[in-house]
């Protein structure tokens, strides 16, 4: 289907309405307003790391992260089909929790009530580096409201890469299913039907 071109007699801002309209017409698609980051990093770890990896992995969203030496999880050594995981120098989880928020543009901290262990680490880890910090709280019952923020957030920072971290399944055995869902939530819907 073509439009009608407009006649070299017709004002030039005519002319530049109707050839806008001739590129934008056909797309029927635009980008969301929200950024979504191009590659989501996590340290492994079982609970919120592993669901925002196969959050990623699933979506076809570049993905990766720093895990200790050995690919140690409290389950035992991480799993190969994680791609783009790349050992520490050691062992400690607080090493690759820093190295994960120091090459991060950004990190998204999703955990119930108070931060403890290594998701307390982590925001500590933020703060220092001076990267910016969302924490989400998972037990309140809005999913919504808490997509919401999260992509108000993304828009104000605009990560290229964004850290994700929480608790592990032994501290929160609900933390892998509702960060599962909402890293989904927040990746999914890169484009939008035009008005």
């Amino acid at each position: 289907m073509t439009c009608p071109m407009p006649g070299p007699n017709e004002p030039s801002q005519c002319r530049r309405r109707a050839l806008l309209a001739l590129c934008v017409a056909p797309a029927r698609l635009r980008v969301a307003s929200t950024p979504i980051p191009a590659r989501i990093v996590s340290g492994g770890q079982t609970g919120v790391d592993r669901a925002a990896l196969d959050a990623a992995i699933a979506l076809g969203v570049a993905h990766g992260g720093w895990v200790p030496r050995g690919r140690l999880a409290e389950d035992g050594p991480i799993a190969p089909a994680y791609t783009g995981l790349v050992e520490s120098a050691s062992e400690r989880p607080a090493l690759r929790t820093e190295l994960n928020v120091r090459d991060s543009d950004a990190t998204l901290i999703l955990a119930r009530g108070a931060l403890r262990g290594g998701s307390a680490l982590t925001a500590r880890c933020a703060r220092r580096y001076r990267k910016p910090l969302l924490v989400v709280d998972l037990s309140r019952p809005d999913f919504a409201g808490a997509v919401h923020e999260i992509r108000s957030w993304l828009a104000r920072t605009r990560p290229g890469t964004l850290n994700v971290a929480g608790p592990r399944a032994s501290e929160d055995p609900l933390i892998y299913a509702r960060a599962r869902r909402i890293v989904d939530a927040m990746l999914r819907q890169r484009y939008a039907a035009s008005p």
